[in-house]
C-alpha cells in the first residue's frame, strides 16, 4: 500500500459521484491518522421525525425532566475563570448553576441558588471574594461552606443542619468545564465513548477563546443544531462556499450514543460546480474572506505555475493546506508540519450529545452551544471561535460573550468573526424562522429526512429518545 491507502470499513456506496474523500485522504502530502480513514454508521430506519418534538411544551417539559439533569453538559471554557475566584454563571433551560475557581486551581460547581429564600446567588459571573446573596447577606465561601448568617440569633434551627451549598460534578476535557447533576453517569470520557479520542491528537486544552458571540435565535434549540449537523442545505443556502468547499463529498459517522461527526473538505470544488479549475478555488476562497489573499494562498512564483499547469485536481488544497501550516506557525509558534491537508484545511464539525458541537481539527476550531431560550420557539445559538495559545504563553482571559440583538443580523460581529462566517450565518438565520413556523404549521407533521446526509440528525434522535424513555443514563 502507498502512504495513504487504506483497506475502508463499513464504507457506503450511496454517495455523490465523484471525488470522495476517502480519494481526497489517499492523496494527501502527509500521513493521515486512522481516525480519518475509518468510517461508521448505524442502522437507525427511515422513520418520519414528528414536529412536536420541535414545537410542543410538553416535548421540552420532558427534556427538562429527563434529559438535562442527566447529561455532561459543557458549561465553560478554562479561560472564562483563569484565576482563584473567578467564577461563571451556566444555565440552561429551568437549571441555574454557578462554577467557582477555586485557590488550588480546581473548579467547584453549584446550583445557583441562596438556601435562604431562594434568590439565585449571583445574575452573573465575575471574581468573587464570597459568594453573598444580594437579597438578605446570606453568605457562602467559595468552596460552598457556609460562612456568615446575617441575625443569626434568629436562625439557631440552622445550626445543626448541612446548609453548604449542593454540588455538581465537574469534570474538565480539552480546555473545557463540564458538569452534570447526575452522580451515577460515568466519567466524561467513558459517557462520550467511541470518538473522544480523536481529541487528543488536536489538542484543544492548548487554544484560546478568540472570540464568542451569540444570538437568540427564532426556532426551538433541536431545530437550529440540526441546520448544523449536514452539509445538504450548503447548495442552495450558502452557493457562495460552492467554490471551495465540497459540500456533497461530506462523510458523515456515528459513534455510540454521543458522539457523531460530519467532514467536510475545503479547497476543493463542490461537486455541484463544474468546469472550473484550481484557480477559481483560490479566488473563491479569497472573495468569501474578503480582500485578496490570493498571495497567501498561492505562495510563490514556483506555486503559481504548478496551479496553471498541473493536471492535479486537488491540487488547490495541497496548496492552501500548506499556506495553513505557515500562517497557524507564524501566529503562535507550533510545528504544523507532521499534520494532514485535512486536518489543517477541513471542516470536522463533530457533536457532542446533545447541545455542544467542539470542531475538531487544527485551529481555528468553531465551538456551537444551543440552549433552551424562552419558550420552544427559541434557542441561544453561541459562537465561539477558538486559537491556539502562543508556544509559552498563558492564554488570555476570555473574552464576553458578544450578544446580537434579536433584530440584528450576524454581520453585527463581523469584526469578531469576519465577514464570511457572519454572512453564512445569516443565510441559516433567514431559514431557521421559518423552519420553525413552518413545522407548527405542518398538515401531516412529520419531516423526512434523508439516509445518509441526514443521519446526524437521526442519531441524535435516537439518543434523545433513550434518555425520555428511561433507557438512558444507563
Amino acid at each position: 500500500m502507498r502512504m495513504n491507502e487504506r483497506v475502508l470499513t463499513s464504507a457506503r456506496s450511496d454517495r455523490c459521484p465523484g471525488v470522495s474523500y476517502s480519494d481526497m485522504l489517499a492523496a494527501d502530502t502527509r500521513p493521515v491518522p486512522d481516525c480519518l480513514f475509518e468510517e461508521t454508521g448505524q442502522e437507525l430506519g427511515t422513520a418520519a421525525i414528528d414536529t412536536a418534538r420541535y414545537a410542543s411544551e410538553e416535548f421540552a417539559r420532558a427534556e427538562r425532566e429527563h434529559l438535562w439533569p442527566n447529561v455532561w453538559q459543557f458549561a465553560a471554557r478554562e479561560e472564562d475563570l483563569p484565576a482563584p475566584g473567578d467564577t461563571v454563571v451556566y444555565e440552561i433551560a429551568d437549571k441555574n448553576y454557578l462554577l467557582v475557581r477555586q485557590e488550588d486551581g480546581s473548579i467547584k460547581a453549584f446550583h445557583n441558588v441562596c438556601l435562604h429564600r431562594g434568590r439565585m446567588l449571583r445574575d452573573h459571573g465575575g471574581p468573587a471574594v464570597n459568594l453573598r446573596c444580594p437579597f438578605h447577606g446570606f453568605t457562602w465561601n467559595n468552596d460552598g461552606s457556609l460562612k456568615q448568617v446575617p441575625c443569626p440569633w434568629d436562625f439557631t434551627h440552622l445550626e445543626a443542619r448541612d446548609m453548604a451549598l449542593p454540588e455538581v460534578r465537574v469534570e474538565r476535557w480539552q480546555g473545557f468545564v463540564m458538569v452534570t447533576e447526575n452522580r451515577n453517569l460515568p466519567g466524561l470520557r467513558d459517557w462520550i465513548g467511541p470518538g473522544v479520542e480523536h481529541y487528543d491528537r488536536w489538542r484543544l486544552d492548548e487554544c484560546h477563546t478568540a472570540a464568542w458571540i451569540g444570538r437568540v435565535m427564532p426556532a426551538n434549540w433541536k431545530a437550529t443544531a440540526e441546520a448544523f449537523m449536514e452539509a445538504f442545505h450548503a447548495v442552495v443556502t450558502h452557493p457562495q462556499i460552492l467554490g471551495f468547499t465540497a459540500d456533497a463529498n461530506s462523510r458523515y459517522d456515528l459513534y455510540g450514543d454521543h458522539m457523531n461527526r460530519a467532514i467536510t473538505p475545503n479547497g476543493a470544488l463542490s461537486p455541484h460546480v463544474r468546469g472550473k479549475g484550481p484557480d477559481y478555488v483560490l479566488a473563491s476562497l479569497s472573495k468569501f474572506l474578503g480582500g485578496d489573499n490570493k498571495r497567501r494562498f498561492a505562495g510563490n512564483d514556483e506555486q503559481q505555475l504548478d496551479l496553471a499547469a498541473s493536471d492535479d485536481p486537488l491540487v488547490a488544497r495541497k496548496i492552501l493546506a500548506q499556506a495553513n501550516r505557515d500562517a497557524f506557525h507564524a501566529a503562535d509558534g507550533y510545528d504544523y508540519e507532521h499534520f494532514s491537508d485535512s486536518e489543517v484545511l477541513d471542516n470536522f464539525t463533530y457533536n457532542i450529545f446533545p447541545n455542544f458541537a467542539p470542531w475538531g481539527g487544527m485551529v481555528p476550531n468553531i465551538v456551537y452551544r444551543w440552549r433552551p431560550w424562552r419558550d420552544v420557539d427559541h434557542c441561544l445559538m453561541e459562537v465561539r471561535i477558538l486559537m491556539r495559545t502562543p508556544k509559552g504563553s498563558n492564554a488570555p482571559k476570555a473574552p464576553d460573550m458578544f450578544m446580537i440583538g434579536d433584530d440584528a443580523p450576524f454581520t453585527s460581529a463581523l469584526h469578531l468573526i469576519g465577514e464570511g462566517l457572519a454572512g453564512v450565518f445569516d443565510q441559516d438565520l433567514a431559514n431557521l424562522g421559518a423552519v420553525q413556523k413552518g413545522m407548527k404549521a405542518s398538515a401531516n407533521g412529520r419531516i423526512e429526512l434523508g439516509l445518509y446526509q441526514e443521519s446526524r440528525i437521526r442519531h441524535f434522535h435516537a439518543t434523545l429518545d433513550k434518555y425520555l424513555s428511561g433507557a438512558l443514563p444507563a
